[in-house]
């Protein structure tokens, strides 16, 4: 793991429009209200050939009454336990503030490196005016314009001298996105797993607002687990930060490998659900379907497999979807949903050698040729799995236009009893031999 820096500092400085400089993405939310970084968000960076991951925090305000500044307090003091050094941000704008003071005091007594990053000095008139924030007593201080990056240079250059050397990255780790609809439980479900109360959970829908990752070994198995805002319908995404968040969890599916879709067991495989599995489906991810909150439910002798063909009923034709009955709150099974989402990634990288999908495939199409069309009888004379990041595969035959969509479903159906695809879309092909 490269070294860890910690962007800290009150509301509304413009943490996050840095943060989005450093990773040169448009990552972190940025929006006028303050608040709206509710959690740490991580990224990678790099300056001088040094690379680095950068948190980026919510506002640091001390002694609110508010449920989600509490909240972000204790992320900002989890961050700065994370980090090897700190980037404290200022705004030249507002002076030196109490609560700047309430935490430089805080940074004081860190026994870390801090940088203190006047920020939205884009004149010479406010150069002059950053000199009284020697009056926080953390030393020097930088300069700097986070919109337009003036200033950004100085500060980096000092920040990556004062780095601990980072060791060797690995391949790039798979990326399990833990989505679903707001208040499934999808927060809660990381922290359970990680043992520690990385992200903000309150009763309040939507609290998740960015999409984060963690870092996670077991099982020996290392990946990333994602945790995502929860998508509602397009009707009731109002605020334009909403809006935002919706987009950020899409974007997690399309770059990740496995989805975890967590449901609320009370509320069922409902419209918005089902909209959140097909887009995973569309995407070629792997699925694993985690119905949450199973402790709440009232439960007879066939409840479970009552549940689980009523989902695969909603689900259909795509039905080959581990569904595991969970409880966050009691850890109920938590642990089996990540060793499924395991086996759910590695069939999706599964390879089948050609000669082997042959020796299967081609006796079972003579048995079940595709039925005549027109007149017209196909011959399927050899099949092979394409070099894609997901399972697809090619049949080659005299009429390919003449194989049907349900004869393609025939075909999927046998590649999953003989070579176990479960939790895998599957693409197949027909072409001209």
């Amino acid at each position: 793991m490269g070294a860890i820096v910690a962007v800290v500092g009150r509301p509304n400085v413009g943490k996050s429009t840095f943060f989005n400089r450093l990773i040169q993405r448009r990552e972190a939310i940025v929006d006028a209200v303050s608040g709206v970084t509710r959690d740490r968000h991580y990224g990678k960076s790099d300056w001088n050939g040094k690379e680095f991951s950068i948190i980026d925090t919510g506002g640091y305000v001390v002694g609110s009454d508010d449920i989600f500044e509490k909240e972000i307090d204790k992320q900002v003091e989890l961050a700065i336990d994370e980090a090897d050094a700190i980037i404290f941000m200022v705004d030249v704008e507002s002076g030196v503030t109490g609560m700047d003071e309430e935490v430089a005091r805080l940074l004081r007594k860190v026994d870390k490196p801090v940088f203190l990053a006047v920020n939205k000095v884009d004149n010479a008139q406010r150069s002059t005016d950053a000199v009284e924030f020697y009056a926080l007593g953390l030393g020097e201080y930088y300069p700097l314009s986070s919109i337009n990056g003036s200033g950004t240079g100085e500060l980096l250059d000092a920040l990556v001298e004062v780095l601990p050397e980072s060791e060797e990255e690995e391949d790039e780790l798979p990326r399990f996105a833990v989505v679903g609809r707001p208040n499934a439980g999808k927060s809660s479900f990381i922290n359970a797993l990680i043992g520690e109360d990385r992200y903000i959970v309150t009763d309040i829908a939507g609290t998740t607002r960015d999409s984060i990752d963690t870092r996670y070994n077991r099982f020996g198995f290392e990946f990333n687990l994602v945790d995502t805002a929860g998508i509602r319908r397009k009707a009731k995404v109002k605020e334009d930060l909403e809006f935002y968040s919706v987009m950020r969890s899409i974007r997690a599916i399309e770059h990740c490998d496995v989805c975890l879709l967590v449901l609320d067991a009370t509320r069922g495989f409902d419209g918005q659900v089902q909209n959140i599995f097909w887009l995973a489906q569309r995407n070629n991810k792997g699925i694993v379907v985690l119905v949450n909150k199973w402790d709440l439910m009232e439960k007879e002798t066939n409840s479970v497999r009552d549940y689980q063909e009523k989902i695969k009923k909603q689900m259909e034709p795509f039905t080959d979807v581990p569904i595991l009955f969970i409880s966050v709150l009691t850890k109920q099974r938590i642990y089996k949903a990540i060793e499924t989402a395991v086996e759910v990634y590695k069939n999706r990288s599964k390879k089948i050698p050609t000669r082997k999908l042959n020796d299967v495939m081609l006796p079972i199409i003579e048995h079940t040729p595709p039925p005549g069309y027109k007149g017209k009888y196909v011959k399927i004379k050899f099949c092979t799995q394409l070099p894609t990041p997901y399972p697809q595969f090619a049949f080659f035959c005299n009429l390919p236009q003449y194989v049907r969509d349900p004869y393609k479903r025939f075909l999927e159906n046998k590649l999953r009893e003989q070579f176990d695809f479960s939790g895998v879309p599957i693409t197949i092909f027909m072409r001209k031999k």
